[in-house]
């Protein structure tokens, strides 16, 4: 790119005006009161307050402001973190356990350490320029830099400068700078995150000059970041989740199939869907209905948000029998009110709506029609919001499905109860998702809401919000930006971001594309296929070979449901997020950075296909000295090297960690009728692993804390490896109010030579072993509680 020769002047003397206005800023004295230390310079004052050992925030409050303590993201409270302060040498230490703060006094410089190693620090520090306020950190040259939210730029996004402003982007493919997710949080190879704990808009810039400069610019507010450290990338998500929050469990039924599509346009059209997934046999657990639930036409019924009789004409009963058969129904809301809609007076009256700054409906034109917007940040809207959505509850709607709530248009002027438009921007789409979160803790508090949304901000999953990647073309540069956009918001705490499977955007019809899509979809959080109606997104309405593949994804969806809801168990208890990168496991090959290859939980290994007519793909399996099986085959690959594997239409390439557990369970039409009673407990046995272990989380997969309540049970599973032995040890616990469970297991040992003999508890027991995929079978009988240790003798 070319630059003027003005522009570069008035760059230099703006970089030149910086590190002068640096260069003054000095320390003049400080103090430890209250928990934290209190620096007070010559342009404000400093706040440096320990959250935990491995968590410190640091506050600016510039001279003449005020300090906000509100945080939009931050549930987690100082917790008395032991901490020792002593200055030597013209510079202040604040030392926690783990994080070590240094202040220099002249020209002041605020620098991290976590456990004697650096991690970053202030490089001009705070500054004003261009009508921006900018918090500025220097970085090291070989640092690779991920988050900012939902983006498709790949995984190392060092380079660009980010714009932090929600915003649906229609019909993107394999790239997009900017989506419906724009989070102010910068994690680092060295692995940290530095999180700014602000949702004003403006900029996150990744080192866009290429000058080792790692920047926060806002239009306004808080100044406040925390630095979030850790010994391994477990560490800094479980510390970031601590922080922010954790996703709680969502309904189980979350997890299997959704027939969904822009959209079903009467009772008549959404029942034969059900009945069509039914006669075929393919497992189904949701129907989503789109607009056209409340109005006949796509404009001017907006914000209706009542059942269109003549197109539904007896709702209740319709929920009713959808959920005999065991399908839940979600719906569209949106936070736009036409002017047109049955509710406007209503909404006016209520006082609902965001105003002018005379206080009038902010009115204003859109796609829709002529429009105001729900004022979710004040009581009148809260209330009369939740009551709509508390009504449609108690007919019988299970799910909601937030959309445009970036908000899709949001025009500056607007004023909301807590600030103006952009001032609340960012966080729209999570205070509306709050919204239905603390309605159901209030008026039905044992059950798990269900919440499917657009836009969000940090903490975003502590509200149970399943988040979605937005409009999507349906295209193979579509899907190949799912895994990144997917992978990077599990690293910043949404592990639940997933696509509209098959692509969203565009008459397309590819039945190659359709397949592969749905294949990746059994290992991504959400399996909900999704498009515009002119080409069908439900595979029960496609070509026999493509809806024969489909149904083969779907099913094996469900056969992995014991599976997929421990690692989901797993995820609201630590944060690590369901996909994971493989620089989680690989830090040190540059493979790592590839979001084609990921981690599904801590055993499978995923390379979905994204190229059409493909015959071969690269695949890189992670750690050195490690082993990975083929899922389907059985073959063996060793680790640490990348290698092309052949790829069939069937399914895309899958592999399974030596060592791992992978519970499974037989397929069901819908989670309505699935039991954890008879397990298929998978174990991939190999000579480079002497002891692993798993698990198995189970509950009635409705009630809300369902592990808090005790309402639980957990199966622990562990393999222990001698020259001469195999030994499968199984030990079950349960939470305080759960009853007991009789189960059964089906133990499958993959890797081995033929057995000697098979032993349960000491006693010889029946087996039965594949010479062509080397698996020994053995049934272990059902018991309560079951404690049980097979052994596998090899000679």
């Amino acid at each position: 790119m070319k630059i003027s020769t003005t522009a570069a002047l008035a760059l230099t003397f703006a970089c030149q005006t910086a590190v002068a206005q640096n260069s003054a800023r000095q320390v003049e004295s400080w103090t430890e009161k209250d928990g934290a230390l209190q620096i007070v310079t010559n342009d404000g004052r400093y706040v440096i307050r320990p959250y935990s050992a491995a968590i410190v925030e640091t506050t600016f409050i510039p001279n003449g402001e005020q300090q906000d303590a509100r945080s939009h993201a931050v549930v987690l409270r100082p917790a008395g973190v032991p901490a020792t302060v002593k200055e030597a040498a013209g510079r202040i230490e604040y030392a926690t356990p783990g994080i070590t703060v240094t202040i220099e006094r002249r020209p002041l410089r605020i620098s991290y350490a976590y456990k004697g190693q650096p991690l970053l620090a202030e490089k001009l520090g705070y500054t004003r320029r261009n009508g921006m306020e900018a918090l500025e950190f220097a970085l090291d040259a070989d640092e690779a830099l991920y988050g900012a939210g939902a983006r498709a730029v790949g995984m190392n996004r060092r380079g660009y400068r980010f714009q932090l402003y929600n915003k649906a982007h229609y019909g993107y493919g394999n790239r997009s700078e900017l989506l419906n997710f724009t989070i102010p949080v910068a994690l680092s190879s060295k692995k940290y995150a530095v999180h700014f704990d602000n949702p004003q808009t403006g900029y996150l810039d990744f080192d866009s000059r290429k000058d080792g400069t790692l920047a926060y610019e806002t239009i306004g507010g808080r100044k406040t970041y925390q630095v979030i450290a850790g010994d391994a990338w477990a560490d800094v998500m479980a510390n970031y989740t601590s922080l922010t929050g954790r996703q709680p469990l969502p309904p189980r039924w979350a997890f299997g199939n959704f027939a969904s599509r822009f959209g079903y346009h009467d009772e008549k059209e959404v029942r034969a869907v059900v009945d069509r997934f039914r006669e075929e046999k393919i497992p189904l657990d949701a129907v989503v209905l789109d607009l056209y639930w409340f109005g006949k036409e796509v404009q001017g019924t907006m914000g209706n948000l009542a059942w269109d009789k003549d197109k539904f004409p007896e709702p209740q009963r319709m929920l009713r029998d959808l959920q005999s058969k065991g399908v839940n129904t979600v719906v569209i809301t949106e936070p736009f009110v036409l002017t047109t809609s049955g509710r406007w007076q209503e909404a006016v009256a209520a006082k609902a709506l965001a105003t002018t700054k005379d206080g009038a409906p902010y009115t204003y034109d859109f796609f829709f029609g002529n429009t105001g917007l729900v004022d979710i940040f004040s009581p009148q809207g809260k209330g009369w919001f939740w009551n709509i959505y508390k009504g449609l509850k108690e007919q019988g709607v299970a799910g909601w499905w937030g959309d445009l709530g970036e908000p899709e248009l949001h025009p500056a002027a607007l004023q909301h109860a807590t600030g103006s438009a952009d001032q609340v921007h960012n966080i729209y789409g999570h205070d509306w998702a709050r919204l239905i979160a603390e309605g159901y803790a209030k008026d039905f508090p044992d059950e798990r809401p269900f919440i499917l949304m657009r836009a969000g901000y940090s903490g975003s999953q502590r509200f149970g919000m399943i988040p979605w990647s937005g409009d999507v073309s349906r295209s193979w540069g579509g899907l190949q930006s799912q895994m990144e956009i997917a992978l990077q918001m599990g690293m910043q705490g949404l592990a639940y971001m997933h696509s509209d499977l098959g692509g969203f955007a565009g008459p397309a019809l590819d039945d190659e594309l359709y397949v592969r899509w749905l294949q990746y979809g059994v290992f991504q959080p959400v399996f909900r296929p999704h498009a515009q109606e002119e080409v069908a997104s439900e595979p029960v309405y496609r070509a026999p070979r493509a809806k024969r593949l489909a149904a083969d994804a779907i099913r094996l969806r469900y056969a992995l449901l014991p599976y997929h809801y421990t690692m989901a168990f797993e995820n609201s208890t630590t944060g690590m997020p369901l996909m994971r990168p493989v620089l989680f496991e690989d830090t040190k090959n540059d493979a790592g950075l590839l979001a084609s290859t990921y981690l599904w939980g801590g055993s499978f290994l995923v390379a979905p296909v994204t190229e059409p007519g493909a015959r071969r793909k690269e695949v890189y399996f992670p750690t050195k000295g490690s082993a990975w099986f083929d899922f389907h085959t059985g073959a063996r690959h060793a680790g640490g090297i990348l290698e092309t594997v052949d790829v069939v239409e069937e399914r895309i390439p899958v592999y399974v960690r030596a060592g791992a557990f992978v519970p499974m369970a037989p397929v069901v039409q819908t989670t309505r009728d699935y039991t954890s009673r008879n397990i298929d407990l998978h174990y991939w046995h190999d000579h480079s692993v002497t002891a692993s272990k798993g698990m198995l989380y189970d509950d009635d997969g409705a009630t809300a804390d369902a592990w808090g309540k005790g309402k639980y049970e957990i199966a622990s599973f562990t393999a222990a490896a001698r020259p001469d032995a195999l030994d499968i040890g199984i030990a079950t616990e349960a939470g305080s109010a759960m009853a007991p469970v009789v189960r059964a297991y089906t133990l499958h040992v993959h890797g081995l030579a033929k057995p000697k003999r098979v032993l349960l508890d000491g006693r010889a027991l029946a087996f039965t072993w594949d010479a062509k995929t080397r698996v020994a079978r053995v049934a272990i009988p059902a018991r309560a509680r079951l404690a049980a240790k097979v052994t596998v003798q090899f000679s």
